[in-house]
């Protein structure tokens, strides 16, 4: 057990935010075969000898940040369901109640018999931390990466810091489309699996954005919307940091659906490219060091001021497309080799159709979580089969 420590500013953020809009992670691994007996407590193992699965967010005072605390491993944080899901319609997902990181920061669900999803709280970390704590729990001998001492510092002087690094004017918000609208409806999950030798372009990431633009330009298009300036948000690493558990921030990246797929696959790649080298400049590690310097009772204040009911005519992106490369094909469950893995970012309230981007060994799990009322979820995964080069989803 680890001695008790307070969240980074980041972190708690997002564990403020999740009271207000859910932001669990859901991570999916699929296996080949029927595992052996014994193969849930072999990861409750596991998650024992791991100190960041040993924690949760004790929050009890508007003065300070939250702090975490030892907690043992519950017999509730593993859960079997009966029922089975398969890579193509894991919808039971959006049924799962969400945590309470007071309680238990994270969960791991069998669904028998082969698929584990293993249920993060956002504040234990970003999506490439959580997959390395999912690979832990699922046989991966790599170390998980340390955890991170926050480190606070001047406010005032950080702020200013800030506020004197920025040069280049920020990318201009995009006009909000109908896939922007308020989720009003029942949550669907959907998946599509491709192997990564067919996903043509520079890197997996620019080939399924290139995908995306033509699925998403053409379902809008034909509904009458205009797709001139279509965009998607994309959660980008930030500079190396020791300060938080989550180390990313959310860029916007043209969509091009005009072009034809090279010229489109070249300026997704143009853009993804230029957000990547602001990550390094200097106006984006002072607002890193600006938030982590914030009293606690400001940040708390500002997350209070969220409403989830206000519209906005703009957005940094029409989507959201999360992209996490998980590694090798190295994991087991009870004796079974991963086939695949998916992740489903979440919907929030001005996104009705979000993207998972999620490979592991040679297949890629292109995701989609859509708003059932705001979007025509067969229509546009047809859409996004025939932009990837496969068949017809069923």
């Amino acid at each position: 057990m680890r001695a008790r420590s307070g969240l980074a500013a980041a972190d708690a953020q997002l564990f403020w935010l999740s009271r207000v809009t859910p932001n669990d992670q859901f991570l999916l691994y699929g296996f080949d075969g029927r595992p052996a007996a014994g193969a849930l407590e072999e990861v409750r193992h596991r998650a024992e000898a791991l100190p960041d699965f040993g924690l949760r967010v004790v929050d009890d005072t508007r003065w300070r940040y939250p702090r975490w605390e030892p907690a043992a491993v519950r017999d509730e944080q593993f859960v079997v369901h009966a029922t089975p899901i398969g890579p193509g319609d894991p919808g039971a997902l959006a049924r799962l109640p969400h945590l309470d990181a007071t309680r238990v920061a994270w969960r791991v669900h069998l669904f028998e018999p082969n698929v584990v999803v293993v249920q993060i709280s956002h504040a234990l970390g970003d999506g490439t931390r959580s997959s390395a704590l999912a690979a832990a729990l699922l046989g991966r001998p790599a170390g998980v990466p340390p955890v991170p001492a926050p480190r606070r510092g001047s406010a005032v002087r950080c702020f200013v810091a800030a506020a004197r690094a920025h040069r280049d004017p920020p990318r201009p918000p995009r006009p909000a489309l109908s896939v922007n609208g308020a989720p009003a409806g029942v949550p669907v999950l959907r998946t599509l699996l491709i192997d990564r030798s067919r996903l043509t372009g520079p890197t997996v990431t620019v080939a399924a954005l290139t995908a995306i633009g033509a699925a998403l330009g053409g379902y809008l298009t034909a509904r009458g919307e205009d797709v001139s300036r279509l965009s998607a948000e994309v959660p980008v690493a930030g500079p190396p940091t020791d300060l938080a558990r989550n180390n990313f921030r959310n860029v916007g990246v043209g969509l091009y659906p005009s072009l034809d797929r090279d010229g489109r696959a070249a300026r997704i790649a143009a853009d993804l490219a230029e957000q990547r080298r602001r990550t390094g400049q200097p106006a984006v590690v002072a607002d890193a060091a600006a938030l982590a310097a914030t009293p606690a009772w400001l940040l708390r204040w500002g997350v209070g001021r969220f409403d989830p009911a206000a519209r906005s005519t703009t957005v940094t992106g029409n989507t959201v497309v999360s992209s996490v490369n998980r590694g090798a094909a190295d994991l087991s469950f009870g004796g079974c080799p991963v086939a695949y893995t998916a992740g489903f970012p979440a919907l929030s309230p001005m996104q009705s159709l979000t993207h998972g981007v999620h490979g592991i060994g040679n297949t890629v799990a292109v995701s989609v979580h859509a708003d059932s009322v705001s979007v025509d979820v067969e229509d546009y995964l047809d859409r996004l089969a025939h932009a990837l080069g496969l068949p017809a989803a069923t």
